[in-house]
């Protein structure tokens, strides 16, 4: 399936838009990452076991959303985002959304 961040596909025509498609997952650290990663955060920089934890969120979310297009008979996504919030201390709602289309199929001659 396509997805772009993009309002049209290159080289495709949009036939139909399907409506909003979208992936929700709230995660949280986990004892052993949250124990570790606060303990880096004290020295600053990049702390991996957080980044790990946002990877994953994000990976997960994105298949759900490719899951709900599919589901809709979707070809492609546009407008594809994500978007976090803090859903309680410790825990993070990552959502991944966009605009379900299915393109016009172009017979050759």
């Amino acid at each position: 399936m396509i997805v772009t961040t993009g309002n049209e596909v290159a080289g495709h025509e949009i036939d139909q838009y399907l409506g909003v498609v979208r992936g929700i997952v709230v995660r949280s650290t986990g004892i052993a990452r949250g124990f570790v990663g606060g303990l880096r955060s004290i020295g600053g920089g990049n702390i991996p076991e957080y980044a790990a934890v946002c990877e994953e969120a994000r990976g997960h979310a994105f298949n759900l959303m490719l899951q709900h297009a599919r589901e809709a008979g979707a070809d492609a996504i546009i407008g594809m985002r994500y978007d976090a919030t803090e859903f309680m201390q410790g825990a993070t709602e990552v959502l991944a959304y966009g605009t379900a289309v299915k393109l016009l199929v172009r017979h050759k001659d």
